[in-house]
């Protein structure tokens, strides 16, 4: 399986691709939440919004972290257009966010013209508690389809996911589980192409890769892109040496 990096803003890229050329859609974006008033969201860096005060690691800062809600649903509905242009029919767009921005990601998702077809949770076990409240222990993934879902493929997958964010060997502030992704990656048909506009470390694509899947990511970060590259390109080879020793078989 082969990927593409491309390196810069994920509207101006997604404008290039050609019409029908990926087959789903998965991605993370910044989306700009971490607080409960606007100067909470817009005033604070992702670092401040999402690492733990005292943590011991020292991940990079991610851009787009300062839109207000009205500019991220302008913003978020714009890219899910041109992303909803350049997928085939059947594809599925999978858009993660929190709870406050759970309802407006799912405006801009059908703005776009995706059928919104659901919310998926993702419990996480080791996360922030709120004194005197409940634990904020989930994300969410708002999923759409474009046109109707392929109804041929023998495909049930669950309706929630539980796993903790990376601890060790973890790259990026918003990391998610390799094994998590893997199992999101399989909406798309085998052997057809993922697309994740805001690649980060590269998780979705090295899920991709994994689960014979071509990958086509977007990564403004020059940080995050050259992190993106060393994994993809890790989980490429790791692909063809399994490819290699299935082809050769054991005794080879």
């Amino acid at each position: 399986m082969s990927y593409t990096l491309h390196r810069g803003d994920a509207l101006t890229v997604l404008k290039t691709l050609p019409d029908e050329s990926v087959n789903a859609v998965i991605t993370d974006p910044p989306y700009n939440s971490g607080g409960r008033t606007s100067s909470d969201r817009t005033g604070r860096t992702a670092r401040a919004k999402y690492v733990t005060s005292g943590s011991a690691h020292d991940l990079q800062n991610f851009p787009g972290e300062n839109r207000d809600q009205r500019s991220y649903r302008s913003w978020l509905t714009a890219l899910l257009t041109e992303a909803y242009r350049a997928a085939t029919e059947h594809s599925v767009a999978m858009v993660f966010s929190d709870w406050r921005q759970e309802p407006t990601t799912s405006d801009a998702l059908q703005m776009a013209g995706w059928t919104w077809s659901g919310t998926i949770p993702w419990i996480k076990p080791a996360s922030r508690p709120r004194k005197g409240g409940f634990k904020q222990s989930a994300e969410f993934i708002t999923w759409g389809v474009k046109g109707s879902l392929e109804k041929d493929r023998d495909l049930y997958l669950p309706g929630h996911f539980i796993a903790s964010q990376p601890r060790k060997d973890r790259v990026h502030i918003t990391q998610k589980p390799v094994e998590i992704m893997q199992q999101l990656v399989q909406i798309c048909p085998e052997g057809g192409t993922v697309l994740d506009p805001f690649t980060g470390s590269g998780s979705t694509g090295v899920a991709a890769l994994r689960e014979g899947r071509q990958f086509v990511g977007v990564e403004l970060s020059s940080h995050y892109a050259d992190v993106a590259e060393q994994r993809l390109l890790q989980a490429t080879q790791h692909t063809l040496t399994q490819d290699d020793f299935v082809l050769a078989g054991p005794e080879a």
